[in-house]
């Protein structure tokens, strides 16, 4: 036809702009959208009724019945008692069944034997760590956030344990998404629904936006944008196996996923940043820790308030108690008025309303300050230094120096009576105490009469430090005494004390103050307590309960920190917290510099039966919005939590799931196989209280997944792809499968639970924030090397590239579903790499050690590592291979074998 015109090129861009729309209305089109199967209510099936009944074990065995004889097809046969063994344990624990375990099955003629097996493998601790990695493919967890700064995350791993407990405890589906989602406002109680929320935190984030870019830039918002796109993205492929990020720019162009439904949702998590945040590992703690927080502000609120309680002749005995306890004999650390002070090289000494000075201007490379200061004190018995922080110096000070450091080198006091000043005595000092001395810098070496040497504090800058120094002779002259302090500071290169006050004591014994006592607090401890008054009292009874309570705080166990979603942590660089919700707009084409109108935050409206408004008393509390979407996500009325997860299980048993696209239950994703079944599973679990561990037995004592793998040609000619089930799948071990079955084999497993994660590389610093690693250089033989892969320490950007070749999950990507290849680069991997080789030596002198013989130690061999004897030709012609090439390398050739590296 004739080209178009600038007139209709103009109008057909316009349309395009606009979201190129059919002239349908778009009520209609998403009408017709929310009929598809995924959004249509949870209802339970009736079980089909089928020919072959005798074949049924279990109701999902009608359904998979149904459709085969709907084909003329018939199951297979059921798998012998071994393969089903390696099959079940494999599925339920990543890991082979010992030969013992083989045996006593294999001879265990009890109808129930099978059942029990499964019983024993899900109790077994390994299950959780099984399937936790199953769920880490499926959110992208990793310890690195990735992108051009691949920083480690050193506290992502708690989150990586509670996925393990919470399995292993068989935790309510439902509870499990809700702590994920909000735990730490659904359930305060539970330290680990605080660690739930890493769940929040798995995906990659962008270091390099979200510290360096300043707010209110475009930059800055984009980084949050993309930043709250992963965390929806994650949740809703997840729990919901729906692709909502594609309505971002415009109306999803397959499902009824409007834009603005993307934005509302998007505002759910409007407040929520990444970072580090404490939790308590220990219950017990948790509560104990709660409850000296609440005592420690109803102590604040007393005191504010002026209560009488803080008089009470029981809290005053406390007072006294502690009184006597820190200041024996009636006398206490009393801070001296400084009338002098004077900086031998030129800098500025400032007296502040504490009684301390302040050095500031010009920074000699060394100096001595010299401060006189009187007492009526008698009988002195030790004097005190305080080093203070303060905001004008490096890192806050206590020092001058640029990394906040000083150098004491010697400390003297002289005494002179205040009636004749000029006939000053020096005094001896002995046995000082500091509490903190830097290594090869101890408080001693102020005293030590040496210049090259003297008393540092690095690297405890920025925190206040004390020195307490005891007196030979007690000092003090009636009618008053004058002090005078030389403090040299010889060493080093501006070196130099930056603010520091001065204290003396009569106690007998002369002790540092108890941490957190200001000036105030020791003006009133100076003050007779007979002379106090009550608003002294007051005070100092709110400094004692409180200092108790601090210190009850200081002594529970320290708390664990985790990489999580957060709404309060410390600020860094231009990443700080919203401290309430941002403002979330619609965006005009996903473009951030084009807001169109506010959104408030909702859930989805195409599921039936389920309204996808949220009614918060309170929209702007940020965590009414998760626990909104938590709850709507566990809702029994909601039809996709329930097929989305039922069907992940049953991908994960049998190699593909009934929906064969398993984070996406779109239009565009597959077609369930058997829809009936699959809404008959959903039901059931959600009925049945949400047990992962109920589906499993139920799935795994089926006939379906009973049956062998053998290969039916005719059938093939009809159902090339199994997906009617009309035998069980065979399956190629996935990467930790395998590393963790070497390791069971050659007996070097170490199944220590938990913890940090290890590396199993050589980690050394980078041009930038990313790391440099070294996987080849790496000892395979050290500790580290022999956890479960469960454990390892996962990089994005530098994974492990023997795990790489097996088809290990890229952690920067959602892992629905592993690729699963078979190709050159694995056998050579299985050959070559320094881990299995390694490994081999190890399994061949482990079979040595069983056996003398080279026949038994073949057998031994085929038993440890396929489940199985060896035949009569395997040990004819392994054992005459082991002869000319060693034990170790027949080994290698077993574990690169088909039977090894796949399940029947």
């Amino acid at each position: 036809g004739d080209p178009l015109t600038a007139e209709q090129i103009g109008i057909l861009r316009a349309w395009i702009d606009q979201g190129a729309d059919w002239p349908d209305s778009a009520d209609v089109r998403l009408k017709d959208k929310a009929d598809h199967w995924a959004y249509l209510p949870l209802q339970l099936p009736s079980v089909p009724r089928v020919k072959q009944s005798d074949w049924v074990r279990t109701p999902i065995d009608a359904f998979i019945l149904s459709r085969l004889e709907e084909q003329h097809l018939t199951p297979s046969a059921p798998a012998d008692r071994a393969a089903l063994i390696r099959r079940v344990t494999f599925d339920l624990t990543g890991l082979p069944p010992t030969p013992a375990a083989i045996d006593a099955f294999l001879a265990d003629g009890n109808p129930d034997a099978y059942l029990c097996l499964i019983d024993d493998l899900l109790k077994s601790p390994r299950y959780g760590e099984r399937w936790a990695r199953h769920w880490m493919d499926i959110v992208h967890f990793a310890e690195t956030h990735g992108n051009d700064q691949d920083r480690p995350r050193p506290h992502a791993w708690p989150y990586r344990d509670y996925l393990i407990q919470s399995l292993n405890d068989d935790k309510p589906y439902a509870r499990f998404i809700q702590e994920q989602l909000a735990g730490d406002v659904l359930f305060p109680d539970d330290p680990q629904a605080i660690v739930a929320t890493g769940f929040l935190a798995a995906g990659p984030w962008d270091e390099s936006s979200q510290l360096n870019i300043v707010d209110d830039t475009i930059d800055k918002k984009i980084a949050r944008n993309l930043d709250r796109d992963d965390m929806l993205t994650t949740t809703m492929a997840t729990f919901q196996s729906v692709t909502v990020h594609c309505a971002r720019c415009h109306d999803h162009k397959f499902d009824p996923v409007t834009q603005e439904e993307y934005y509302r949702l998007q505002a759910v998590f409007a407040g929520v940043d990444r970072a580090n945040r404490p939790y308590e590992p220990d219950v017990e703690t948790a509560r104990r820790r709660k409850v000296l927080l609440q005592e420690n502000a109803d102590l604040a609120a007393a005191r504010d308030a002026g209560s009488a309680a803080l008089l009470a002749a029981s809290v005053q005995a406390d007072v006294a108690a502690w009184e006597s306890a820190v200041a024996p004999g009636g006398s206490y650390w009393i801070p001296l008025d400084p009338l002098t002070f004077v900086s031998a090289e030129g800098a500025t000494p400032q007296k502040q309303e504490d009684g301390s000075i302040l050095f500031a201007g010009v920074t000699p490379a060394t100096d001595t300050y010299t401060i006189v200061a009187h007492t009526s004190l008698s009988q002195i018995s030790g004097v005190r230094l305080e080093l203070l922080t303060d905001d004008s110096l490096p890192h806050q000070g206590p020092g001058r120096q640029e990394n906040g450091n000083l150098h004491l080198s010697e400390f003297r006091v002289s005494a002179a009576p205040l009636t004749d000043p000029a006939a000053s005595a020096v005094l001896e000092l002995q046995n000082p105490a500091a509490d903190f001395s830097q290594d090869g810098w101890t408080v001693a070496m102020a005293i030590d009469s040496k210049p090259e040497t003297a008393w540092g504090i690095f690297p405890e800058v920025g925190k206040p430090h004390r020195a307490v120094f005891e007196l030979k002779q007690k000092a003090g002259f009636d009618g008053g005494t004058v002090l005078t302090f030389v403090l040299e500071q010889k060493h080093g290169t501006g070196h130099l004390i930056g603010r520091l006050r001065l204290s003396v004591t009569a106690m007998p014994t002369p002790l540092p103050a108890p941490q957190g006592v200001d000036g105030s607090i020791e003006r009133i401890l100076a003050t007779p307590a007979q002379q106090r008054t009550d608003t002294q009292k007051a005070e100092l009874a709110t400094f004692v309960l409180g200092a108790r309570i601090t210190d009850q705080l200081a002594a529970l166990p320290p708390q664990g920190m985790v990489y999580s979603g957060t709404t309060d942590f410390v600020a860094e660089g231009n990443f700080t917290p919203a401290r309430g919700v941002r403002p979330i707009y619609l965006l005009t084409r996903g473009d951030v510099s084009q807001p169109d109108r506010l959104v408030t935050p909702a859930a989805l409206a195409c599921i039936a039966g389920l309204d996808g408004e949220f009614r918060l008393d309170r929209p702007d509390d940020e965590g009414a919005r998760r626990a909104a979407l938590a709850g709507w996500l566990s809702s029994p009325q909601n039809s996709l939590t329930w097929r989305s997860i039922v069907n992940r299980v049953w991908h994960y048993h049998f190699g593909r799931g009934i929906v064969d696209t398993p984070s996406d239950f779109g239009h565009m994703g597959s077609a369930p196989s058997h829809p009936e079944l699959l809404d008959w599973l959903a039901a059931t679990f959600r009925d049945g209280g949400g047990s992962l561990k109920s589906l499993h037995r139920l799935i795994l004592t089926s006939a379906v997944y009973l049956q062998s793998s053998r290969h039916n040609p005719q059938f093939a000619e009809i159902d090339g792809g199994n997906r009617l089930l009309w035998r069980m799948n065979r399956t190629r071990l996935d990467a930790e499968s395998v590393r963790d079955a070497v390791l069971q084999i050659t007996g070097r497993l170490d199944t220590t639970m938990g913890g940090p994660s290890v590396k199993q590389f050589i980690q050394s610093p980078g041009i930038h924030v990313t790391p440099m690693v070294d996987y080849l250089s790496f000892n395979v033989d050290a500790p580290e090397s022999y956890r479960r892969s469960v454990y390892r320490f996962l990089f994005r950007t530098l994974p492990d590239p023997f795990m790489d070749s097996l088809d290990c999950a890229d952690p920067s990507q959602l892992t629905p579903t592993r690729n699963t290849s078979v190709t050159a680069l694995q056998a050579l991997a299985m050959l070559n790499n320094r881990f299995l080789v390694r490994q081999c030596e190890h399994f061949a002198d482990r079979l040595q050690a069983m056996h003398e013989d080279s026949a038994a130690q073949i057998d031994a061999a085929c038993r440890l590592a396929l489940g199985r004897p060896a035949t009569g030709d395997e040990i004819t012609e392994l054992s005459a291979y082991a002869a000319r090439h060693g034990l170790a390398n027949a080994c290698r050739l077993i574990l690169n074998s088909n039977e090894f590296m796949f399940v029947h």
